[in-house]
């Protein structure tokens, strides 16, 4: 009976856990303050009642999903919450950590909490490469940059005809006569940095196309390829984000999850909506504005992308034919409306999604997901 469950809210820190719980109909209680120690957290948990009848509870945050793994071993039902999704009362202006793991526990009993989706430790690693590699280009991006406003600043620039950062570029950087020995030491660090960066994404590209063919979700990987602007780090990258498609029951909640639809305000009849609302997936947004921009070119099957193709279903090429000519159609009204760029790629992007989660769904199973977008 539910009058037997405990529910178990936590505050969870780097070094401390703050633990609060209710029974019944009770008002929350405040266990304590006590150390991020699973040894601990289980004893604590066991006097608070048997484990099969405890359910907990803890933000996602910077302390990840060690915790909620280590309870569910342990026989305890345990979700990680959406910190964004909380209940929030507009004259509540005090905050501790105690009163935190309070709301938890009452919200949590209320069924008023957002769980969020936790990755296995296979999938779990497989977004850090992804995210690590993200972060190795932004990195190189910026001592890239560094480089080119140090010699803007020297009032040096390259030939003409010369591409930045190609073979011709860089031999003449080397062969560049800075007019001081100490801005000459200081291009020779900024272009070993650059170097460096370039040799770690370099790495972590490669670890991520061998993971991506090689692990678990090689299939949904492979099978996303066959959409145009979708090539296998980007492909590898959706699917570390996505995790469990199945977890998204219609391609609109997948939009929704990347934050691709737009704000909305109405009431009375009267409809009001504004910008892209912009939560959930940022990296799940960013992937799918960067494809779309390739569909305001004609529906064309280049030797790349029928290279990419080779392994892949007949379904999922037939889903990737498909969107190529309603995104293009859609791209062509919408800038013939005179709307802006970047609301174009936004609109074609929400819609790409629509296709991404078409083909995931086929390549975890689930039945022709493509008559979903039709």
């Amino acid at each position: 009976m539910e009058k037997d469950i405990t529910y178990v809210g936590m505050d969870v820190h780097k070094e401390t856990i703050a633990v609060a719980y209710v029974r019944g109909g009770s008002k929350p209680e405040v266990w304590g303050l006590i150390p991020n120690k699973v040894a601990v957290v289980l004893k604590t948990l066991r006097k608070l009642g048997p484990f099969d009848r405890l359910h907990c509870c803890y933000e996602a945050g910077p302390c990840g999903y060690v915790l909620y793994r280590k309870l569910t071993e342990a026989g305890i039902s345990c979700v990680v919450v959406a910190p964004s999704l909380i209940p929030q009362k507009p004259g509540d202006r005090v905050k501790t950590d105690r009163r935190d793991a309070g709301k938890l526990a009452g919200l949590l009993r209320s069924g008023e909490l957002s769980p969020v989706w936790v990755p296995g430790v296979e999938h779990e690693g497989l977004r850090d490469l992804t995210r690590a590699r993200q972060a190795a280009r932004q990195d190189l991006q910026r001592h890239r940059n560094r480089v080119g406003k140090f010699l803007l600043r020297l009032g040096m620039y390259p030939p003409e005809g010369v591409k930045s950062w190609g073979r011709g570029y860089w031999k003449w950087l080397e062969a560049l006569q800075l007019p001081t020995v100490a801005q000459t030491l200081v291009l020779r660090e900024q272009l070993q940095a650059v170097r460096r960066a370039e040799e770690l994404l370099g790495r972590l590209e490669a670890e991520i196309e061998r993971a991506a063919r090689e692990g678990p979700l090689a299939g949904t990987v492979r099978e996303l390829q066959a959409l145009r602007g979708v090539k296998l780090i980007s492909a590898a990258t959706l699917v570390a984000e996505l995790g469990d498609i199945g977890r998204f029951r219609s391609a609109r909640e997948l939009m929704g999850y990347s934050g691709l639809v737009c704000s909305e305000a109405s009431s009375a009849g009267r409809v009001r909506r504004g910008p892209l609302t912009k939560t959930g997936n940022a990296t799940v947004r960013w992937v799918a504005v960067e494809a779309a921009h390739h569909y305001r070119h004609l529906p064309k099957v280049s030797l790349d992308l029928k290279r990419r193709q080779e392994g892949c279903s007949e379904a999922a090429k037939e889903i990737a034919w498909k969107a190529q000519g309603r995104l293009n159609r859609r791209y062509r009204r919408l800038a013939g409306r005179g709307l802006p760029t970047p609301k174009v790629v936004a609109a074609v992007a929400r819609e790409l999604l629509g296709f991404i989660w078409a083909i995931a769904r086929l390549a975890a199973g689930e039945g022709r997901a493509e008559a979903a977008v039709g």
